[in-house]
């Protein structure tokens, strides 16, 4: 009878430690983090140089591709990109079709309505440009009575939109840079409106233009997700941000697409 017992107290108590070297583990999360295993869907624009463009690979390069990237490896985060165009990515956000944008997005009163934005990181201006070979429009004054270029949902667009009345032009509007770009060498509009860092690469780039305008101050642009939501994420962006703005990260890749003057 006490041989028994014995056998049945040594198997309860090794049955104890054994449960209580597992329950410890699990009570710990940290073990694999938070976002274990989740891939988070980010939606940016699919021609918008040098912030995000396609390169003779067809790969998705540029400022915000790289940034996305390098915060993603300093905070450990996994992630698909989606290239939708400015305005399927914001409807994609909207409906809860992706996580994230990051778009040369800028951060707008109207906007922080309905998203929430990482701290900035980037500061642009608008800019009007022209055919390079035109020689008759150079100031808004030029604008009377002629249709102007915008891509729709930018700054650049938002500006024009500020100054028609004023300067008696209307706007015309494009999904894409490159085919506003066009619009305005067809001459069917003499001018187009866009951000200024954008402008200055693709006139490096040889788009025909040139700008004829001292750069309007615009806003800031920022990593946006629905509002309330996905705040993890925006943490995680933001501390990524804060860590490759000190580590030299950041300016490498503005270096790398944008040239100092």
């Amino acid at each position: 009878m006490k041989k028994s017992l014995s056998v049945v107290l040594i198997m309860v108590l090794a049955m104890g430690l054994f449960v209580g070297c597992g329950g410890g583990k699990a009570e710990d999360p940290s073990d694999a983090g938070a976002n274990a295993g989740k891939v988070f869907n980010i939606a940016t624009d699919t021609t918008f140089a040098p912030f995000e463009f396609q390169n003779d690979k067809g790969e998705y390069v540029g400022i915000d591709i790289e940034i996305l990237a390098a915060i993603a490896e300093d905070q450990g985060f996994e992630y698909k990109l989606n290239p939708l165009g400015f305005s399927a990515a914001v409807a994609a956000l909207e409906s809860n079709q992706t996580d994230g944008v990051i778009a040369g997005m800028s951060i707008t009163e109207e906007r922080q309505q309905k998203y929430d934005f990482s701290e900035a990181y980037y500061d642009s201006g608008v800019v009007m440009a022209i055919k390079a070979d035109n020689d008759t429009i150079k100031s808004y004054g030029d604008l009377k009575g002629q249709q102007v270029a915008v891509k729709t949902g930018t700054e650049g667009a938002t500006f024009a939109e500020s100054i028609k009345d004023q300067y008696g032009f209307t706007v015309v509007y494009f999904d894409e840079s490159p085919l506003m770009y066009e619009t305005v060498k067809t001459g069917n509009a003499v001018a187009c409106f866009e951000d200024y860092p954008v402008m200055g690469y693709g006139i490096t780039q040889g788009n025909g233009l040139k700008m004829v305008t001292d750069m309007e101050k615009g806003s800031s642009y920022g990593f946006a997700v629905l509002k309330g939501k996905n705040t993890d994420l925006l943490d995680m962006f933001n501390a990524g941000l804060k860590n490759i703005r000190e580590n030299g990260t950041y300016q490498a890749i503005l270096d790398k697409y944008i040239a100092a003057e």
